[in-house]
């Protein structure tokens, strides 16, 4: 099995600063994994970048 690259999680600028609804980001070779922050274990949701895109286009447009 080949080793996984290690990811860079930063906290999302989307994210409260009171502790709840954490979100982390982290750019990876195809696209970008978020995992919540709260539960790090749980491991990451990988989205490649047209994924991502139309996920951050949709929020914008106010669709979800």
């Amino acid at each position: 099995m080949p080793e996984q690259p290690r990811l860079d999680f930063r906290k999302s600028s989307y994210s409260t600063g009171t502790g709840q609804n954490c979100v982390e980001v982290a750019r990876t070779p195809t696209g970008v994994a978020v995992r919540d922050s709260q539960n790090r274990r749980l491991g990451h949701l990988a989205f490649n970048a047209t994924e991502w895109h139309t996920f951050l286009n949709e929020i914008k447009e106010g669709n979800l």
